[in-house]
């Protein structure tokens, strides 16, 4: 077969394949599913480029088949197994969209999370005897111990100061994860064990940093806690606005049977529970390498605030489609 007549017959099948890449290449920060007749044509043209190749065609044309081939496996297997992949696109792009979506649950969220925290913080920071009504005197007496001034192992009781970073990077993991995934799970229990959970942690993490501030352990606790409080206080929240979104579904299932609803809505959540979980894992990381090292109180401070800033910006400009830019949602 002339070449013409090879390029006439098949040039059609090259456009469509060119057009789906091109369209899968463009949107690399966004979840695309391939198009279901993508491996035929791919399959096709990788005959195509084996018998340009044999029967000795253009150079051009061989290359523009060899580059179609390329570009076809890129997407077919490269695509498929990039974990690494799938990873940052769900971080450039997925888990912000899906958190502006959900931006009611959120805030409810923050707000069942913020006002006992904020009130209970002002209260124990003026009646420091109220905080062994929130916890108890061991874990009041714990964390006075972490926080004095004399610690050379700010953050961290006597009995772990001996233990290393990375020991208690695990112990961090350990503890950040369960608190997001008990604030998720819980609202199984038609919302009421998110919003009991929300409350329970705001009192006291606020009771706590009132009741130490109120000691004078300012320059210790909150330079301590300004690394990684962005972090984990965020995914909490987020784990909780998940928490209540399946607490809607066992309340109000709408046109769906309840247990169809409490899936569609646990579908909708697994974003926000998944990078709830990542912000914690990060938190994690930042507590047991940085929070407790030796650096001036100033470069915590600074490194604290840089990170609120970027949380801030990521959660509202990352990921935004055209749509979402024209409206300013």
């Amino acid at each position: 077969m002339k070449q013409e007549l090879f390029e006439q017959r098949h040039q059609s099948l090259w456009n469509e394949l060119t057009e789906q890449l091109d369209t899968l290449e463009k949107s690399r920060f966004r979840r695309q599913e391939l198009p279901a007749n993508l491996p035929e044509l791919y399959r096709q043209t990788c005959n195509h480029y084996a018998l340009a190749r044999g029967r000795r065609y253009s150079p051009n044309l061989v290359e523009q088949l060899h580059r179609l081939v390329l570009r076809g496996h890129q997407q077919l297997y490269t695509r498929r197994g990039g974990w690494i992949w799938r990873l940052i696109s769900f971080i450039a792009a997925d888990f912000p969209q899906a958190l502006r979506r959900q931006i009611n649950y959120f805030l409810v969220a923050l707000v069942l999370f913020l006002l006992p925290g904020v009130l209970l913080g002002v209260f124990c920071y003026l009646d420091q005897n109220l905080i062994y009504s929130v916890i108890s005197d061991g874990e009041v007496s714990n964390m006075a111990e972490m926080y004095r001034p004399d610690n050379a192992r700010t953050g961290r009781t006597l009995e772990r100061s001996d233990e290393s970073d990375f020991a208690m990077f695990g112990f961090y993991i350990y503890n950040n994860i369960g608190i997001g995934f008990r604030t998720f799970a819980m609202g199984i229990l038609a919302g009421v064990g998110t919003v009991f959970t929300l409350i329970y942690n705001g009192v006291v993490i606020g009771a706590v940093a009132g009741y130490l501030t109120g000691l004078g352990y300012v320059s210790t606790f909150w330079s301590f806690v300004s690394g990684h409080s962005s972090l984990e206080l965020t995914a909490i929240v987020i784990c909780g606005a998940s928490g209540l979104m399946l607490g809607r579904a066992v309340i109000a299932p709408g046109p769906y049977s309840r247990l169809d609803a409490i899936r569609l809505q646990a579908k909708q959540a697994l974003p926000l529970v998944m990078g709830g979980g990542l912000m914690l894992l990060a938190a994690a990381f930042i507590e047991a390498f940085w929070s407790a090292n030796s650096l001036p109180n100033e470069v915590k401070y600074l490194f604290g605030i840089a990170l609120w800033i970027l949380m801030i910006c990521y959660f509202v400009f990352a990921g935004r489609s055209k749509e979402e830019r024209r409206h300013g949602s």
